[in-house]
């Protein structure tokens, strides 16, 4: 059976100038696709006006809760005891935002409730990756 799972979240977006401004977001687990995490954004919380969804590992999620995590357009590292900063680069550039800790790890338990870690079955994820690179040949 093919589960959804979906928590929102309240993001701090830091400024340039050291500001913070509340951003709503969504964390996203799907079971077909057990390796990954989706965090979605709203129209409002972007540049050009369109919601944006990012996506990257759930065990960078994990390793970012606990300490300094991510290679290339995705970081994330604790700041203090309640706290999880998360810096995503794109070609509009660099957006760094802070989560509470507290709400990233009930997000991964409750992912981990539909899928344990060590138990994806990536069959369907390796079926879809051959056939966006090969097509129907």
């Amino acid at each position: 059976m093919d589960t959804t799972l979906e928590q929102t979240a309240r993001a701090r977006l830091i400024t340039a100038d050291g500001r913070e401004i509340s951003v709503p977001a969504v964390l996203r687990y799907v079971s077909t696709d057990p390796l990954a995490v989706h965090m979605d954004f709203p129209p409002e919380a972007s540049l050009d006006g369109e919601a944006v969804s990012w996506t990257f590992a759930r065990v960078l999620l994990e390793e970012g809760i606990e300490g300094q995590a991510g290679a290339g357009d995705v970081h994330l590292w604790p700041c203090g005891g309640s706290r999880t900063v998360l810096e995503l680069h794109s070609s509009s550039g660099l957006a760094l935002l802070q989560f509470d800790t507290p709400a990233l790890h009930r997000f991964l338990l409750r992912s981990y409730a539909v899928v344990a870690p060590g138990r994806e079955d990536l069959t369907a994820a390796v079926d879809h990756g051959l056939s966006a690179i090969f097509g129907t040949v």
